[in-house]
């Protein structure tokens, strides 16, 4: 099948061509950027779900359940998720997803595990372009579901429309620990197995966190949305306007309690991410998000092939090792190197600048 072949089955919903299409995009095949790009002009209509938290939060089991209530609700999902890099090939240690059963054999629900493959953030270079293949192929909900590594899974935000951060009961000093990481990015916090003991002081200890980082405008819990402590059940309202300034109110972070095991709290929290979509909407700040994305996607790909071009012209030099010898014998140094393998690259965008004046 050409590539013209399998982005019309893409976009005639069949899910063998999506499969294979990200599978392309994960392995960097020959031709791949020149599909994703066609695919640009068929997104834009799915809501994009990041799910973090630190590993035995119950992740994978609440995604199931966020799937699954979906499915009920007659929407289509597409999930992600990224798991850890086997050391030896570079896949996902975890591909078989046993955690996520309830929507086995349901074809409306489309499950692909990704490699971190070493990235700080756990998010693989290529769930980007993952993301769009699904959107493009009409899926309503995409769910992403990260490594849960710690303080690095902030990377969501950069492909996330809603970031939900599960914490698990008595967390107790690991939420002082990580406030000024993990913790920071969430649109929905999220305290899992809230029928165990010290839920409760789970749910009050983010308030208080919550509640400090609005008296310090330097830290606490504002880094991607100003946040305010608000039961979980309450609703963001669009019409509520601030009177002095006629700006629309900052969005307030939820805290919903879940049993993922159960299903309970997944309504609820649905209701929290269509809430937060709204106020995206509503406020503009929707478009200032993917405004800022589309900015690190152009800045990641002049990185890759910038990259790319140098990594050519070190061979073309020699080869790193030489020029790392050289340097070693006292013949040169590495900024000498780096300018000298630059100077080509400035000369011909100098060359291209005075073309065009």
């Amino acid at each position: 099948m050409s590539d013209e072949e399998l982005l019309e089955a893409l976009l005639a919903g069949e899910h063998r061509a999506l499969a294979r299409v990200i599978s392309k995009i994960e392995n960097r095949s020959p031709g791949y950027r020149e599909l994703v790009s066609e695919l640009y002009a068929h997104t834009g209509g799915a809501d994009v779900i990041g799910i973090t938290g630190s590993p035995g939060a119950g992740k994978s089991t609440l995604v199931d359940k966020l799937a699954e209530a979906y499915r009920e609700r007659g929407e289509t999902v597409g999930i992600i998720a990224i798991d850890p890099s086997s050391p030896f090939t570079g896949g996902a240690v975890l591909g078989d997803r046993i955690r996520m059963a309830s929507t086995v054999g349901d074809m409306d629900v489309f499950v692909r595990s990704m490699s971190a493959r070493g990235t700080l953030g756990g998010l693989s270079t290529a769930t980007a372009d993952a993301v769009k293949a699904m959107d493009a192929f009409g899926k309503d909900k995409i769910i992403i579901e990260t490594v849960g590594a710690g303080q690095n899974e902030i990377d969501i935000v950069r492909t996330a429309d809603t970031v939900a951060v599960l914490v698990p009961p008595g967390s107790g000093d690991e939420i002082q620990t990580l406030k000024a990481g993990i913790l920071e990015i969430a649109d929905v916090f999220v305290v899992n197995k809230a029928d165990r003991d010290g839920a409760d002081r789970t749910v009050q200890e983010l308030r208080d966190m919550i509640q400090l980082g609005e008296g310090n405008a330097g830290g606490g819990a504002g880094g991607h949305h100003s946040q305010d402590v608000i039961d979980a059940h309450d609703d963001w309202d669009p019409d509520d306007q601030d009177d002095e300034n006629d700006e629309t109110t900052a969005w307030t972070t939820p805290i919903v309690e879940t049993v993922a095991t159960r299903a309970t709290g997944v309504d609820d929290l649905i209701d929290a991410v269509a809430d937060h979509r709204t106020y995206l909407v509503e406020s503009g700040e929707k478009a200032e998000m993917t405004r800022q994305r589309h900015a690190e996607e152009i800045r990641t790909l002049l990185r890759e092939d910038v990259h790319d071009l140098l990594e050519t012209e070190l061979e073309r030099a020699g080869g790193i090792d030489d020029l790392a010898e050289a340097v070693r014998q006292g013949e040169t140094d590495p900024y000498t190197i780096a300018d000298d393998l630059l100077e080509p690259v400035e000369r011909c965008l100098s060359d291209l600048r005075l073309e065009d004046e």
